[in-house]
């Protein structure tokens, strides 16, 4: 027995990883990821109004537009060490004029944009340089919650640039980080992150980069790092990329529904007792899913047997797929299990789908029929559903509306692009002007 109590002992001790050996991961990912991220700056041009009644500079209008440059700084992942392909966040390179690229081992050189995806927040950009690492691209469906993983980047200035920070993956499939708007199914870490790690690369421990770092939660006082880190799955970024590369352009699969959560109270009245699916609240006429015979209040549980668990997925695994491929549903309507197959449309432009929307029904998600204002910024309620929370809460016809949730509206473009962010269930403010006064209202989307 006591030979056998040895044995295990032995056993267990030879078969745990030494303290060295752990330490060896992370130190192999550190060199061998390092040289494949590099640090990106971007200037672009602003226009300023000057803020002194009297102009030192001698202009005879302190008043007008002044011009001047300002720098932004991020990261990126080298993807093809070839062609010089480098993969970053769009914000890090939006509207910028001049991008330089700053290598591991210091070189700086000039790069070009190949194309951007706002709606992902990925871009990619070209160099032209010679000796080059590439990452291992990973699988980012095999990450687990609580798997170690190690971020490279720049935060807060060029002198800190290849920082390197670990932590484990605290949570998979996040959504609504930073806008409504955008597809959006963020692994979250803890490994530290600060503004400048945007596009920077998450690695596991195999050293195989599974995500590109982009968004950090603060404690709402601060900019800075508190734990909570956000990055786009490879496998997400992968299909975006390559579609950048090849036209510069992403096609998306497009169904033509609008589609909410389920809650309690509608699994409730809909005779369902699994409150996972998306439930239908719109079908655009004529569109992919209205030919295929989609209807309002069906539930899709599945997308070509893979099981739907909300709207966010759904909207999600729609887009990933490419216009004209077949995808088959499976719904439920009336409490009865169907099987539908939809042939994908092209998704189009934002300000055409909110078209498609608005034309469709009378009332909006706010319960109101809205116009442009002849007479200046915002727009004006031409009619509302007097049965609509909107109504209930103070808003009337002939009201301006030229702020929703600290978003300025300047026009029903801006209108219909805003509200197409909310669900039921969220609590909006507008700010109206009636008779010349400011007023705020507060109400939850029914």
């Amino acid at each position: 027995m006591k030979k056998l109590l040895t044995l295990i002992t032995l056993t267990l001790i030879l078969g745990f990883p030494a303290k060295n050996d752990f330490n060896r991961l992370f130190i192999n990912v550190s060199q061998e990821g390092s040289p494949t991220v590099v640090s990106i700056v971007s200037e672009k041009t602003e226009k300023y109004i000057n803020p002194f009644f009297f102009d030192p500079f001698g202009n005879d209008d302190p008043f007008s537009p002044q011009e001047r440059k300002s720098q932004g700084l991020g990261s990126g992942v080298i993807i093809d060490k070839e062609k010089g392909h480098i993969l970053t966040n769009n914000h890090v390179i939006d509207g910028a004029d001049e991008i330089k690229v700053i290598l591991y081992d210091k070189r700086e050189i000039e790069a070009e944009i190949l194309g951007v995806d706002p709606l992902s927040d990925l871009a990619v950009l070209k160099i032209d340089a010679d000796n080059l690492a590439q990452a291992k691209i990973g699988n980012s469906d095999n990450l687990e919650i609580g798997e170690w993983v190690i971020a490279i980047g720049s935060p807060f200035g060029l002198h800190l640039k290849h920082t390197v920070t670990s932590g484990i993956v605290s949570a998979k499939g996040r959504s609504d980080v930073i806008s409504r708007a955008n597809f959006e199914n963020f692994i979250q870490h803890d490994a530290a992150i600060n503004p400048g790690n945007s596009g920077g690369a998450l690695f596991d421990l195999n050293g195989d980069l599974i995500g590109i770092n982009t968004a950090i939660a603060t404690d709402g006082y601060s900019k800075s790092n508190a734990g909570v880190g956000f990055a786009i799955p490879i496998n997400q970024a992968k299909r975006v990329m390559q579609d950048l590369i090849n036209g510069g352009e992403v096609l998306r699969g497009y169904l033509g529904v609008m589609i909410q959560d389920l809650d309690e109270n509608k699994a409730k009245v809909l005779g369902v007792e699994n409150k996972k699916g998306a439930f239908v609240t719109m079908v655009v006429e004529d569109g992919p899913a209205g030919k295929a015979g989609i209807k309002e209040k069906d539930i899709i549980i599945s997308l070509n047997s893979k099981p739907i668990d909300d709207s966010n997925q759904l909207r999600n695994d729609v887009s990933s797929m490419r216009p004209g491929e077949t995808a088959v549903f499976s719904i439920i309507r009336n409490e009865l299990l169907q099987s539908v197959s939809v042939v994908l449309g092209k998704r189009p432009g934002e300000n055409s789908i909110s078209d498609s929307y608005k034309d469709q029904n009378k009332y909006d998600l706010l319960g109101l029929s809205i116009d442009d204002n002849k007479n200046g910024d915002g727009v004006i309620i031409t009619d509302l559903d007097i049965e609509g929370e909107a109504y209930k809460n103070n808003l009337r016809k002939n009201d301006i509306i030229n702020e929703i949730n600290r978003s300025e509206i300047k026009n029903s473009e801006n209108y219909y692009k805003e509200i197409e962010k909310y669900n039921s269930g969220d609590v909006i403010m507008v700010r109206i002007i009636r008779n010349g006064q400011n007023i705020y209202e507060a109400f939850e989307i029914k």
